[in-house]
């Protein structure tokens, strides 16, 4: 997962574009919206992150860098 790709995303598309990005990569179709990444398996990493990011912004009411410390912190302890 490349960090600045993950906030580019956030930045620059809404939670409907993110999701359509990510359904479309499940269902094997080019998403509409341009998501960086190696392969397909990469940019769904960037485009699933961006999602649980922004999506713990808006519950909690958190600026980027405080969901996106979250976000690493939930990797971590999920890979440990």
């Amino acid at each position: 997962m490349k960090i600045p790709v993950v906030k580019k995303l956030i930045n620059e598309y809404s939670m409907e574009q993110l999701e359509a990005a990510e359904n479309a990569i499940l269902e094997e179709v080019e998403p509409i919206i341009k998501i960086e990444g190696e392969d397909e398996g990469e940019q769904l990493t960037h485009v699933m992150a961006a999602i649980w990011i922004k999506r713990d912004m808006e519950q909690n009411d958190l600026p980027l860098n405080k969901s996106l410390r979250n976000y690493t912190e939930k990797v971590r302890k999920s890979i440990s």
